[in-house]
């Protein structure tokens, strides 16, 4: 074996090594197709094909992984999503129950049920002023005065 072959062995084990360490630490699916194609790539290395070739190999398999492949996966993979009808809320309109001053917290009644929330805008929302909802961020809905 000459010197660049064994040298393009180690470097290819190390950036499966490395992605790999990466995917597992991070758990994103982006690392994952980077080792795979280092796999591919030092498997030509192995066989000795040329350094050009084994990193055209790489980035391809790389990019053709993370842009066809990934997709798919995370749709399959995403099973930690708890699906609920909140979201059906945005947009709907709530009346204010208790006063909204900027920045701070209030509560509004929507659908039959007082909800904390906080105002997006710059102006106190008062009592029976009616808001839109523009999103919710965990149990606290953002309004804006309509």
């Amino acid at each position: 074996m000459e010197t660049m072959q064994i040298i393009m062995i180690v470097v290819w084990f190390s950036v499966i090594i490395i992605a790999a360490f990466i995917e597992v630490v991070t758990l994103d699916l982006t690392s994952l197709w980077f080792s795979i194609g280092a796999v591919v790539s030092f498997i030509l290395a192995i066989v000795g094909v040329g350094t050009g070739v084994q990193f055209g190999v790489f980035l391809g398999s790389s990019l053709f992984l993370i842009l066809s492949v990934r997709p798919l996966a995370k749709k399959y993979f995403r099973t930690n999503i708890v699906g609920t009808n909140v979201d059906r809320l945005v947009g709907k309109i709530a009346i204010c129950t208790q006063e909204i001053p900027p920045g701070e917290r209030g509560e509004v009644r929507v659908e039959g049920k007082y909800w904390t929330a906080i105002s997006s805008g710059t102006e106190t929302i008062q009592v029976d002023d009616k808001v839109e909802i523009l999103a919710i961020e965990g149990a606290k809905l953002i309004v804006v005065k309509v």
